[in-house]
């Protein structure tokens, strides 16, 4: 327990914001193992019994210790309940993390963003590591295995990297991997969940403009006139076998996704999956009862690994994977090397990552409609808040029932991120029944949500003041804000990598001495993933082109005070220049103003100040006929006062605070296009 000076503070301070119950949340939600006995929270997990049910399962193995990542077969960000293996054993629900087990200790690593979460949920069986790095985890185990050790591991489990790097960090000192056929851990987990139910779909044909069959053709094109020969493709990432087939599931919460892996040759296509889940009608569709080039085999979900060996048995077969989905198991088999192809990701996810016409048709479609939720919810908010009983979660429910409403809605595509004041400044904080705070206008509020439709996927951040903001929030606002129209307005050739255009981001942070510690960007899918890769702003992401959809959302965070981001979804399209050929620049396509009481015009350039003001017309065209669509006048009048145009100052003109920039950029362009 907490001293009671301690408690007092916490108090003291809960009575000055309204926040007292979250204050003696937070005065005691932590664990202490230094205290005899030991302090553990009611949020944590008692991990005694499975601990020790799992250390008698590795004495017959020889192995002395057992890895357990935080990932599914194929690699998902978002993963099933029934994969939550890290979870179960830990009681750590975060997204990202290892754990490690012994004989006598176990260990999670994980990152800053899950420090507090981690000291929440575990129990004192656990040692908390502040790293995620592989060294990291491979320097603990060489404390803890003697030499000539085993560890153990789920090879489905870990990727080529992976398995690569724990190998390369162990082999030098006579400590091994060994691979375990079965995972401990399910055979720990005694109500562990089950595969769901739910038959698979497929996408009707007004959202698909390509149908499966002349998918599987421009994949084969590929696979064709690629000069290393490959004859076959597999697929491993989840949403790959979706969208070629045009099917959907609902395996992985948020996420459309089914189980399965799909085996492509010139002549054959092998689908892996729960065949039980097939209904009558799909198999029709899938053409699964005749043996033709566009006839698919349905497999068994669990026999990938012994099909695949008997492929790779043939003489004069090479099978081509993407590297970055593909996990260890299959790759270990497919040998010898010359039977191998790589590259960091399949044609199916650098095709899949340009929208057609279609797609990119109704993905803004999915925005507007979109945009009438996020208004609903601040509208509502700037009229509830003052009067003193809203909370993080119910803004959050609030948000989610708005969409629920929507045409096509299929749910949130994450769990909303719902923060105010501190809260907003952990960057991927969700609001729970024991750490939801009451709003209050004196706090800045931070809402980052997404929806799933039929028809797209959206993911939209908007940081708002119900009060009078500090100077330090408003600059700080602003200079978010200016990131996000600078990468917005910038025209650049095509084939231009994100990763030299994030800068552009950060320079008005920069300017001031500021910064944001996660991505500036990423992908976004069409009823698919809200993270879609290989789309963004990072150092392994493809270079942007025309039909690419992305988010820009730049940020500040200041520690126990407040958090910023403005997020928005874009489209890469065609621009003409006056000289040059093949340039694009982005087009928003999130359609919800931004809190016009955060934003210092002052501090705007000319051409910013002219983009915003373009922005919200085309808010108002775009988003004012949905709204009187659907008979909504008072949002419609809350739209129109929040998009009017604002009046340029003198200041405001005299630089424009982009030119610097581009020239600084010119260069690593020149050296980036594809």
């Amino acid at each position: 327990m907490p001293s009671c000076g301690c408690l007092l503070l916490a108090l003291s301070l809960a009575a000055l914001t309204g926040n007292t119950f979250g204050a003696i949340a937070y005065a005691q939600t932590e664990r202490n193992c230094s205290l005899s006995p030991a302090y553990v929270p009611s949020t944590a997990v008692n991990t005694t019994l499975r601990l020790q049910d799992l250390r008698e399962l590795m004495l017959p193995l020889d192995i002395s210790a057992y890895i357990i990542p935080g990932t599914d077969a194929h690699l998902s960000e978002y993963i099933a309940p029934r994969d939550a293996r890290m979870a179960f054993m830990t009681g750590f629900t975060g997204s990202a993390g290892t754990a490690v087990v012994t004989q006598t200790k176990a260990a999670l690593w994980t990152d800053s963003r899950y420090w507090v979460q981690a000291e929440r949920q575990m129990d004192c069986n656990w040692e908390l590591e502040k790293d995620v790095s592989i060294s990291s985890v491979a320097e603990w185990l060489m404390s803890e295995v003697p030499p000539g050790g085993k560890i153990g591991f789920d090879s489905f489990l870990f990727s080529l990297k992976t398995q690569k790097d724990y190998s390369l960090n162990l082999d030098s000192s006579n400590r091994s991997l060994k691979s375990v056929p079965v995972n401990l851990v399910d055979e720990v987990w005694k109500e562990r969940p089950h595969v769901p139910p739910d038959n698979l779909t497929r996408l009707p044909d007004r959202v698909t403009q390509r149908s499966w069959q002349m998918k599987v053709e421009h994949i084969r094109n590929q696979i064709r006139d690629n000069p290393y020969e490959p004859t076959a493709l597999l697929l491993s990432a989840l949403d790959e076998t979706a969208w070629l087939f045009n099917l959907r599931g609902n395996d992985i919460p948020y996420n459309p996704f089914f189980y399965s892996y799909t085996l492509l040759t010139m002549d054959e296509i092998w689908l892996f999956l729960h065949t039980d889940r097939v209904t009558d009608e799909l198999r029709v569709y899938l053409n699964a009862s005749c043996n033709g080039s566009l006839c698919v085999q349905l497999k068994s979900y669990d026999t990938v690994r012994d099909h695949l060996k008997k492929y790779v048995a043939q003489s004069g077969v090479k099978v081509w994977i993407g590297t970055e989905y593909t996990n260890y198991a299959l790759y270990e088999i497919i040998t010898p090397e010359e039977k191998l192809m790589t590259s960091s990701y399949s044609p199916v996810l650098t095709t899949k990552a340009v929208k057609d016409e279609t797609e990119q048709r109704i993905l803004r479609d999915a925005h507007v409609r979109d945009a009438v939720a996020v208004i609903q919810l601040l509208m509502w908010l700037e009229k509830a808040v003052p009067e003193g009983k809203e909370t993080e979660l119910t803004a959050a429910e609030y948000v989610n029932k708005c969409r629920s409403k929507q045409e096509d809605s299929r749910g949130p595509s994450f769990e909303t991120i719902s923060a105010s004041g501190p809260n907003a400044a952990l960057a991927h904080y969700s609001p729970t029944e024991g750490t939801s705070r009451k709003l209050t206008v004196n706090e800045m509020y931070l809402v980052d949500s997404g929806g799933q439709y039929l028809d797209g996927t959206t993911d939209i951040t908007r940081t708002v003041h119900w009060g009078a903001p500090t100077a330090m929030q408003k600059e700080a606002f602003t200079r978010v804000l200016m990131g996000n129209i600078e990468i917005s307005r910038t025209i650049f050739p095509s084939g231009t990598r994100g990763v030299n255009m994030e800068m552009l981001g950060r320079r008005a942070l920069w300017e001031v001495g500021l910064n944001y510690g996660h991505g500036t960007g990423h992908g976004v899918g069409n009823y698919f993933g809200v993270h879609e890769w290989p789309v963004g702003f990072q150092s392994n992401n493809i270079p942007f082109r025309t039909g690419m959809f992305t988010s820009i959302e730049p940020g500040y965070y200041k520690e126990n005070d407040f958090g910023i981001r403005i997020e928005d979804v874009a489209v890469i399209v065609p621009v003409h220049t006056k000289y040059g050929h093949n340039y694009v620049t982005f087009d928003t396509v999130s359609l919800v103003p931004y809190d016009r009481k955060l934003i210092d015009i002052t501090l705007l350039s000319s051409e910013q100040l002219q983009w915003l003001n373009k922005y919200y017309k085309t808010i108002r065209m775009l988003v004012g006929p949905e709204l009187d669509k659907q008979g909504l006048q008072e949002e419609k009048d809350w739209m129109l006062k929040h998009t009017e145009s604002f009046v340029e100052s003198g200041s405001s003109a005299s630089v424009c605070s982009s030119s610097l920039t581009l020239i600084a950029l010119a260069v690593a362009l020149l050296h980036n296009i594809i």
